[in-house]
């Protein structure tokens, strides 16, 4: 029987007991609950490793402009910008996961990783890690697997949906992932990876979602960006071997908690937080004309 993915202290205690990895345990679920083989595990994400590589590379250099002109080719703007505010790594980082984000809300391909609204963090983090490391993509499917396992037990104990647990159910899950892959890359041990988890959650929690107009743009873009910034800080504070002092599963819980207790019009419904303020409303009631104004002239319907 594979494990469940029902707890962080559970799947630790598993892997103890059955002398098998991390990432190896996340194999034998998929194996199990999906019927594939571990190459086709292994192929499957390497493709999906390729999309998020794609869509990184198409962020910064096809034009980025979404229908609603919120967003306009800021990835590229802060790639190329001459100064530099921490390290050429750091921008790249932030840029990156701009770029992959903005694929998305310019309808481009990118992998749900765990959500659409997520989607720059993983390949943000991924590709710079890979590069400063010069890891192969084997390792970067490893950390991938390390990321599911997160995902599956933050899904049972939370939620990875903004419209249940506002954005730090979203990108507050996904930085979880990328920190978790990143310290397992680095060959960091079970309790390091955890840590790396709580620390990034502690840092996310109560986070709204409140996107501008309804459309997963503003402020979602940008917040990849500092999510992926939390998810390398996390890694480096847990690689450290610095406690996060309250447990990853209660921190997991907690988010729950705030989750549920959150009202409504802070999770996804556009009616609160930024989406509710002047410029908000201006931009809502600008991009509704225009989704009327091109609307396509139906004869039937006169």
């Amino acid at each position: 029987m594979c494990y469940l993915f029902e707890s962080f202290k559970g799947w630790k205690q598993y892997c103890d007991d059955k002398k098998v990895s991390l990432h190896q345990s996340v194999i034998e679920y998929e194996s199990e609950q999906r019927g594939k083989t571990e190459e086709e595990i292994y192929e499957g994400l390497l493709k999906a490793y390729s999309v998020m590589k794609d869509a990184v590379k198409t962020g910064l250099e096809e034009d980025m402009k979404s229908r609603s002109g919120m967003i306009d080719n800021g990835a590229k703007k802060v790639f190329n910008h001459p100064l530099t505010v921490l390290s050429p790594e750091f921008q790249k980082l932030i840029s990156r996961a701009l770029a992959a984000k903005e694929v998305n809300s310019c309808m481009g391909r990118v992998v749900a990783a765990p959500t659409a609204g997520a989607s720059g963090i993983l390949p943000g983090t991924m590709v710079t890690l890979q590069e400063i490391h010069h890891l192969s993509d084997s390792q970067i499917v490893e950390g991938l697997l390390i990321g599911a396992g997160i995902a599956l037990i933050i899904e049972q104990k939370a939620s990875l949906a903004g419209a249940v647990g506002g954005c730090q159910a979203e990108t507050g899950s996904a930085a979880a992932m990328a920190a978790g892959a990143i310290v397992h890359c680095l060959n960091g041990n079970t309790d390091q990876v955890f840590n790396a988890v709580a620390i990034t959650i502690q840092c996310m929690l109560g986070l709204v979602c409140d996107p501008v107009a309804g459309l997963v743009e503003v402020p979602c873009v940008v917040r990849n960006a500092s999510a992926a910034s939390i998810a390398f800080s996390s890694s480096q504070i847990a690689i450290a071997q610095v406690d996060a002092v309250i447990p990853v599963d209660e921190c997991v819980e907690a988010m729950g908690e705030i989750g549920a207790s959150m009202e409504s019009k802070y999770k996804e419904t556009a009616m609160g937080g930024l989406a509710a303020t002047l410029t908000g409303q201006e931009v809502s009631k600008r991009v509704l004309i225009q989704d009327i104004e091109i609307l396509p002239d139906d004869d039937s319907t006169k």
